[in-house]
Formats: C-alpha cells, structure tokens, sequence
C-alpha cells in the first residue's frame, strides 16, 4: 500500500479540475496523501510535463505517480500505468509523458493497459480520462491494487517515446534546443555538464550565443552570484540541465524565445 500520489498536469489552478481529481482519488483512498508537484505545464505540451516529472521524481518519496497532459485524449492513445526499476508505480498517457521519469529510475519493468472498469468511475467520458479513469487508478494502485488488475500487459518496447532533439557539438560551436522555459524566464536546454566539459568550457570562459539573427555574449558561471545584474549566463541549474538566464532578468522576454527553438553557441568570443 502506498502512503503517497504524486500529481502533475497541464490543468491549471483557475477551473475545478484539479481539485474534482483529489477528491475522486481521496474517496477511493482516504487515508493517501496527495502531492501536487505543478498544474502549470503548459497546455498540452507533453515534453516540458515528461522533463519536469523526470526531474522532480527523483525527489519525491516513493508511491503512485500520477501525471497527466493528454492532448490526445478521446483518441486511440492508450491509458497506461507501469512500473519501473525502483518500484514506483507511474501512471497517465501512452503519450511519452512517464518514459523519461521511468527510465530515470530504473527503467520499465512492466506496463499494462488501463481496460478494466471495476478501477475506473462508472461512467468515463471522451475528454476528462485525468478524473474517469486515472485518479480512480492510481487511487486503486494506492490501496495496493496489482497492475495486472487493471489490464493486460503491454511490452515495454511498444510504449510511445518522445523526441528528444540531441545536441550538435561541433570543435567550436554547440548547437542546442530549448527545451523549457521557467516562470522565471531561464531557459533549460538540451544540454548537460558532460557536454560542456566535452568541449571544454569552464567557468569563467567569455562564449557568444546565436539566437535567429543576433549575437550575445554569454559567460559561463557557477551561481548568479559570479555575474553582475544583467549579464547572460550560462549555467547547471538545480536539476543538472545546463540553462540561460540573466542575472536578474528574463532571459526568455530579452531574447523573445520559445520552447523548441534552436541556439549556438561559440566556444570562442570574438
């Protein structure tokens, strides 16, 4: 029996459906206790919900994680719970939303089908499966419901993933992706400490970053400490994802990014 369901969506906190999906999940288990970790991935984007959940699970105690940014609601995508290498149960979209997060911890020792009815409510609609049918699931796998209950397997190797766009290190340039941006306006890109020290960049070091059409100077820090207010950095963010800020600004409204968008950077400052 788990003490814990984590929550993630893009639902937002200004309509009832956060709110209606707790109380669907505290009738059926009482006694849990729920985490929300964010509603404010944006709507419909499963990326930045699948980086985020894989992030900040890690810090989580273990439980049922319940995730859920579902564009293709309604659809023929299939409701998905699964187990990974710790034995933490996550459960959501056939989307790609979980894979990040499972793998991360483990990777995928099984995954099943949400099919049958007896853990789902009695009537589950075409647009709202995050209260019908997955709170009522992870509130049954709470109270120690098998995942073989609730569906027939499925092969792990038949899940959909995402696409995580790759970094190009070239001798001098690094060419990188968006892939998030903070309320905040750091922008997280495709990139780690393992990529930097690749090429070699070291704290301290003077690069250029190429976004569209304009050059900025960029200084690799530690901390926003090691930059003066307004002065670029690039940096390893609590998570360990390499990002872009401004040292008392917005790096995402200074340079009008977006996620997905592509950058360089140039290893040597002209």
């Amino acid at each position: 029996m788990a003490s814990f369901i984590t929550f993630l969506t893009d639902f937002g906190l200004e309509d009832d459906f956060v709110g209606t999906c707790h109380g669907v999940m505290k009738r059926i288990a009482p006694e849990v206790q729920i985490i929300d970790i964010t509603h404010g991935i944006p709507p419909r984007q499963v990326l930045p919900g699948a980086l985020t959940l894989a992030n900040t699970l890690p810090y989580m105690p273990p439980g049922v994680h319940l995730a859920v940014v579902d564009p293709g609601v309604g659809s023929a995508r299939r409701a998905l719970a699964l187990r990974d290498g710790e034995g933490r149960v996550h459960v959501g979209p056939d989307n790609g939303l979980l894979i990040p997060a499972a793998e991360k911890l483990g990777g995928i020792k099984e995954a099943h089908e949400l099919t049958n009815p007896a853990y789902a409510l009695e009537s589950v609609s075409r647009t709202f499966h995050g209260r019908d049918l997955f709170s009522p699931a992870a509130a049954h796998l709470a109270l120690g419901v098998s995942l073989a209950d609730l569906g027939p397997p499925i092969d792990p190797d038949a899940l959909a993933r995402l696409d995580l766009p790759r970094p190009d290190l070239g001798g001098s340039r690094i060419r990188c992706t968006v892939l998030s941006i903070d309320r905040f306006g750091n922008m997280q890109l495709n990139l780690d400490r393992s990529h930097l020290e690749r090429v070699g960049i070291v704290p301290g070091q003077r690069l250029e970053l190429e976004l569209g059409t304009e050059r900025y100077y960029v200084v690799a820090a530690r901390t926003f400490a090691d930059a003066r207010a307004g002065d670029i950095i690039l940096y390893e963010d609590a998570y360990r994802n390499v990002a872009i800020a401004i040292s008392g600004g917005s790096a995402a409204d200074m340079f009008g990014a977006h996620e997905g968008q592509d950058l360089r950077l140039y290893l040597e400052a002209s």
